[in-house]
Formats: structure tokens, sequence, C-alpha cells
């Protein structure tokens, strides 16, 4: 691909990254403007729900389907798709109807990081593509940095409806310039058309949504009920995949041990991380008794770590085996996270950012390293697949851990008020949050219930901690290699990927 046309392509894909980075922070500024207007307060968590279980269901499929078809009409299908949600949203009445459309939307978004990372894979060499991952997180970073800030003003000055009509316009310039520069190989003469493995992709989907519903209600019979029939549709998965002509599920990948691997490692640290992080805001509101934007701000090092280690590590990839850069990434967030476990009612918003800023910058270090590794060992063919396998293990990864997590907090915060003599029902985590003018004795209460609540957050990072722990531990597994090694040995045995049009 000509560089100016890669350039068009890269521009577009960036843009469409951000859009899709900033969505989640955008919208969470929002929310509470957006209850007060549309009411259904009993539904507030399904907002985000409803999109996270779209959005992550469909990542392995975008992923299978851009194999099958070509990248540039899963990104267009995934644009409109994300786009259309968009504006719907901006029109909802109801909070059933933002709840929907929130779907519709994540049905979309499912398809435009994993894609970015699969379009990059396909036309930059190597040693580009480890560059271009600093660039790439950076975009993520400044996203996640910008998003309160975009959504606090687009409430204050305008709507909370433009939190999603400002996606219209980026939207649109995004699909023009990978429109007109990006061109997916043309199929050789003759070729077979594609297979497309429906059964699999069925039970992919159904076993994926019943796993992540059963996770939001972990610890109900309902919920348990559901992880059951989750993994009879796995087990049901394996035994089609065994057998399609051409598998949604890449099984044959999982012999590689690289991607094993990577795979694994992948769902330990997005536990890990994003299963921890969820719960920074609540340790600074309720236990450090900091305002909301304070215990926002705890996350900041967090990304900006994250950004600078990724921009180090895609350029110390070019000299340096992708597994000594993964095993130092996977130190950092180990012990980023054993820092955490630290953590107590007298703790200092300093040490907390730094905790997070030790585990971003782990972060940093481990992606890069896990995809350009894995897009450098697969031949083109399963490149996508791969990539949203990858993408994919870290989000079910992100997932399990908040809800384990949050099974654990629960546990736990019962446990220490009943010890201290409290009925968990004359407790108000929100007055602790944003606690009012008390006597002594709401006073007294409060401390109490923060140190319980202290003790509960300390085995919630604790959990994090092990699954940090068990992360490094496998990736003491990874191969060793270097990334042109590995990109050489492709072009080998099949050059004909490589090729561009």
């Amino acid at each position: 691909m000509a560089d100016r046309r890669t350039a068009v392509v890269i521009a577009g894909i960036m843009l469409s990254l951000f859009m899709s980075a900033i969505e989640a922070t955008v919208v969470a500024t929002a929310m509470p403007t957006i209850v007060s207007q549309l009411g259904g307060l009993a539904a507030y968590s399904w907002v985000f729900s409803a999109y996270m279980l779209t959005s992550t269901t469909t990542v392995p499929l975008y992923g299978k389907l851009s194999d099958l078809y070509g990248r540039r009409r899963l990104f267009f299908i995934a644009m409109v798709l994300f786009l259309l949600g968009s504006i719907l949203c901006g029109m909802s009445q109801s909070m059933e109807q933002l709840i929907a459309f929130r779907a519709l939307q994540g049905l979309g978004a499912g398809g435009l990081i994993p894609l970015a990372f699969i379009i990059i894979g396909d036309i930059l060499p190597f040693a580009q593509r480890a560059r271009m991952q600093g660039l790439f997180s950076g975009v993520w970073g400044v996203a996640s940095i910008a998003g309160p800030l975009l959504g606090g003003f687009l409430v204050d000055q305008l709507s909370w409806r433009w939190v999603f009509y400002v996606n219209i316009i980026p939207g649109l310039l995004a699909i023009a310039l990978v429109g007109i520069a990006l061109r997916d190989p043309a199929r050789a003469p003759g070729a077979a058309r594609p297979s497309v493995d429906y059964g699999g992709a069925l039970l992919l989907t159904a076993g994926v949504v019943a796993l992540l519903l059963g996770l939001f209600e972990l610890g109900t019979p309902t919920g348990w009920t559901l992880l059951a029939f989750a993994l009879m549709l796995f087990a049901a998965l394996l035994w089609v995949e065994r057998r399609a002509a051409d598998p949604v599920l890449p099984l044959p990948l999982f012999r590689d041990r690289l991607f094993a691997v990577a795979i694994a490692q992948g769902v330990l640290s997005g536990w890990a991380m994003f299963g921890s992080t969820n719960f920074v805001p609540l340790f600074g509101q309720g236990v450090l008794g900091l305002s909301a934007t304070a215990a926002g701000t705890a996350l900041t090092p967090m990304m900006l770590s994250w950004t600078a280690a990724s921009i180090i590590g895609g350029r110390l990839l070019l000299r340096y085996g992708y597994r000594t850069l993964a095993l130092a990434g996977g130190a950092c967030l180990a012990a980023g996270a054993f820092l955490m476990t630290r953590l107590t009612t007298s703790t200092s918003l300093a040490y907390l950012m730094l905790c997070l800023g030790v585990m971003g910058a782990g972060m940093g270090l481990v992606v890069p390293a896990f995809l350009i590794a894995v897009q450098s060992s697969v031949q083109r063919a399963k490149l996508g697949t791969a990539t949203a396998t990858l993408q994919f293990s870290r989000s079910i990864g992100g997932t399990l851990g908040v809800s384990v997590m949050g099974v654990i907090l629960t546990a736990q915060l019962a446990a220490n008020l009943a010890a201290a003599g409290i009925s968990t029902a004359t407790v108000s985590l929100g007055a602790l949050i944003d606690p009012g003018k008390h006597g002594a004795a709401a006073t007294a209460l409060d401390t109490t219930v923060r140190t319980a609540l202290a003790a509960a957050l300390d085995s919630v990072f604790v959990a994090a901690f092990i699954a940090a722990a068990l992360a490094l531990a496998v990736t003491f597994l990874t191969p060793h290699g270097h990334i042109a090694e590995q990109a050489a040995l492709i072009a080998a045995a099949k050059p004909e990927v490589t090729s561009k049009s």
C-alpha cells in the first residue's frame, strides 16, 4: 500500500479508536443527568451492561468475519451500527429505549477496536507496527482523560444528548478516510468462496451472552444457572468446532504455545487490571473521603504510564525479544497489584496513584508485546481471528474480575459489619460517599463503616494481586524469540499472504 494511502487509513483508524475509547467515560459523566431526566435509576447499571454485553460478545465474530470477507466491509458495518446506535441513544425518550439503543451501539463498538489493530497488522510491517502501538496507546490515554471533561462540557453547555450526537461527524469522517484509502487484497481467480461456520458463531455468541449475564448476577441462583448453561454451550461449541471446515473459534491456534500463553495471560492481566480499577473510585470516596473528581483523578497516572510504557516498549521490541518485554510488564503489574494490597484508611492519594501508575506501566509493556508477537506469528488468513481473540481474552478477564471481586466485596463487607455489631440494613454507602453534617454518634458509625469497607476492599485487591501473580507465572511460559524472526518464518512459509493491493 502506498505511503500516502497508508497514512490516510491510519488517520481513519485512529479516529475510530479515539471515538470508541472516549465513549465509556463520556457517557459515565452524563449518566446522573440522564437519570434525572429519563428516570429509571433501578436500570442505571444496564446502560453500561447492555453496551458491554454486545460489544464483548461480537469481538471474536468481527475478527473471523474480517478474515472471510475483508477488513474494509466489516469496518463499514461496525461503524454504521455504532453511529446508528449513537443517534438513537441521543433520541431516547425513556431509560428502556436508551438501554436498547446502547446495545445496538455496542454491536458496532465490538468491531471498531479489534478491527483497528487488525488493519494496522495488515498494512504495516512489524517494525512500523511496533512504533505505531505507542501512538495508538497515546490516543487511548488522551481519550480516557478527555472523556470526563468533554462529557461535563456537553452536559453543562448543550444537552446530555450531545454525548451521543458528538460521534456522528468523526464517525462519518473515519468511514470516508478508510473507504477512500483501504483496499483489501483481491481474491485469487477461481478461489472457493469462504464457508461460514454458522453453528459455531451461534453457539459462541449464545455462550458468551450466557456467561456475561451469569457474571452480572454472580452469587445468585439465576447467576449460577446461567453459568452452568454457558458451560454446556461452550462444551457444544468445542464439539462443533472440531468438525467445522473453517471454525469461528481458532482451536488450531491454541496448539501454538505463544498464542495459548498470550490468551491465558490476557485473561489474568485483564482480571487484575480492569477488575481492580473498577473499585478504585469506591476506595477513594468511601474510604479516603475524596470527592468524585479527586477519586477519578487517581486513575490518570495509570493511563499516562500505560501510554508512556507502550511508546517505549514498542521501540524496545525492535531490539529485544517479546518474552523479555512481557516479563518486565508482568512484573510491574504484579508489583503494582501487591502495593494495592497495602492500602489502608490512612493511605494518601499520592500512594494510590503510584500503585496504579506501576500497574499501568506493566500493561503498557505487556499488551503490545503479545499483540505484535501474535500478529507476527500467524498467517494473514488468521490474523483477524487471532487479534480479536486476544482482545476478547482481556475483555472477558476484566468482566470476570469485576464480577468475582464484587461478590468478594459484598460478602466481606457484610462479615466485617456483622463483626462490628452493625446491621447492613442500617448502612448507607451513599451517605458514606457523600456525607452530610452528622453528630458524634454518626461520625463514629462512619468511621467504623469506613474501616469495614477498607478491609473488604483489601480482600478485593488481594484477589487482583493473585490474578496478577498468576499472569506473571504464565508469562514465564512464553517461548523465546524475536518478532523479526516470527515475521520472517511466516513470510518464508507463505510469502503471498503479505502482498497488499
